[in-house]
């Protein structure tokens, strides 16, 4: 089988998504990181549906830098990992102190609490900044390697792989496949006729041809994994993680 050509092969991706506004719905580039914080391991529509009180509550920096975990922990209770998030977002709060100093490098985002490599490319792309990597988030764990642009499930490997696969312009791509993960490329029941990747989809061209498709953790690309994140259950017959299954809409 021939190499794939990814920087050509994406070209209806980014086509289809480059640009396109991340899902969580933030209002300025306060709202967007301690919006990016909370959603890690949650969904964004969550986050969505608690933000508007949060932020009515503590309107700015400055006003998040006076709230304590016992006046923060209401807003958000319904929020994963919630516990962490406070002690998170009042440090940061406490160290930045106005929105007009928020960092936007990638090295002093990922000095904040709370903020590793996804969730500071995702503000980075939200704020417009020359892209210093691709961002990784489930979506793209599960579906790079279903395409065949990456392999494996370790995040910072399959970041690797797509910098590398096309040119800095084009490294929007994580997102684009990320929208790809949300509205097509779903763990069950992916609707291949309407993906504008299927010409250049290692999985669906695996299906086609017959072949089996291991039914082990739909969140890695139907990979078998166990992790702390991954607590493999059984559902109609096929193993979901439960974290993807927490995410399924």
């Amino acid at each position: 089988m021939a190499k794939t050509d990814w920087a050509e092969a994406v070209k209806p991706l980014l086509k289809a998504y480059k640009n396109k506004q991340h899902p969580l719905e933030y209002k300025n580039t306060y709202q967007l990181l301690v919006m990016v914080i909370l959603s890690a391991q949650d969904s964004d529509r969550n986050i969505n549906s608690i933000a508007p009180k949060l932020f009515e509550a503590f309107p700015d920096m400055a006003a998040l830098a006076k709230a304590t975990p016992d006046t923060l922990m209401p807003y958000g209770n319904k929020v994963r990992n919630f516990g962490n998030k406070i002690k998170w977002l009042t440090e940061l709060a406490q160290k930045i102190k106005q929105d007009k100093d928020i960092p936007l490098t990638m090295e002093e985002l990922t000095a904040l609490p709370g903020i590793g490599r996804k969730s500071a490319n995702v503000i980075r792309r939200e704020t417009k900044q020359k892209p210093e990597g691709v961002i990784v988030d489930l979506h793209v764990v599960r579906v790079a390697p279903r395409i065949g642009i990456a392999t494996g499930t370790d995040p910072k490997k399959i970041e690797k792989q797509i910098m590398e696969s096309v040119p800095q312009k084009d490294w929007d791509l994580g997102m684009c496949i990320s929208f790809l993960g949300r509205e097509i490329c779903r763990p069950t029941n992916p609707k291949h006729e309407l993906c504008l990747m299927k010409d250049n989809c290692t999985y669906y061209s695996d299906l086609k041809k017959g072949k089996k498709i291991n039914t082990g953790c739909l969140c890695f690309s139907n990979q078998p994994v166990l992790n702390r994140l991954c607590f493999i259950i059984v559902v109609t017959k096929v193993f979901v993680c439960k974290f993807c299954y927490r995410n399924w809409s």
